[in-house]
């Protein structure tokens, strides 16, 4: 790998090149502690303090990962989303995935976005917290996941909003079996204008822009 492809690399990867950087500040500390006593000192000190600080936000980005909170960081490179004219543009996560910070009849919510699905999914304790009604008359489903086959039940979001996009008496489904993750499906991908990736970003037009969302 060049030196340029290595610089690219670490820009896409701005916790690797903080602890990169630590380590590289503190190791030249540890040279000039002789020659130099206060800089060699002040340099492993600043090494140190970098290299806690990339400790402490890989565990912040962890939990994003692990938690519906939205900890996003985008002062430090961390994924985000923004509108941009008529389009929501999010960014790749670390982990290879577009996510999106959504709210679901108002309550906040962290979903991830997979084009393999057919339907959009909400865990129960989403579904609780948003107050989505369970259907009238029970509409059970058979779902496939990573886990294998499980029972689904079927309900209608009221709204669900991000970015300048806004969906309305959305059919989703909602299972135990889910665990924490919110899904957004193609049957609300599809209600937009379109939508495409380019590069590590994920950008969607909806056919009829709204106010930006706050929870954005």
């Amino acid at each position: 790998m060049s030196v340029a492809e290595t610089l690219r690399f670490l820009a896409e990867q701005p916790l690797l090149a903080l602890a990169a950087a630590a380590i590289l500040v503190t190791t030249l500390g540890g040279m000039l502690r002789r020659a130099a006593p206060m800089l060699g000192r002040f340099l492993q000190g600043a090494g140190n303090l970098g290299l806690v600080a990339a400790l402490l936000l890989t565990i912040v980005q962890v939990a994003r990962f692990t938690t519906g909170n939205d900890l996003a960081l985008p002062q430090f490179g961390m994924p985000e989303q923004r509108v941009e004219g008529r389009e929501t543009r999010i960014a790749l996560s670390n982990d290879g995935h577009f996510w999106l910070q959504a709210s679901v009849n108002g309550q906040p919510r962290r979903f991830l976005v997979d084009t393999g699905a057919t339907l959009t999914a909400i865990s129960q304790d989403t579904a609780i917290a948003a107050g989505v009604p369970k259907s009238t008359m029970r509409q059970n489903m058979r779902m496939r996941t990573a886990n294998g086959t499980v029972d689904a039940e079927l309900v209608t979001i009221a709204e669900i909003r991000f970015g300048n996009i806004v969906a309305r008496d959305l059919d989703a489904v909602t299972s135990p079996s889910l665990g924490d993750t919110n899904v957004i499906g193609m049957n609300l991908l599809s209600r937009l204008a379109s939508w495409r990736v380019e590069g590590n970003t994920l950008i969607l037009v909806p056919k009829n822009p709204q106010q930006e969302s706050n929870e954005s």
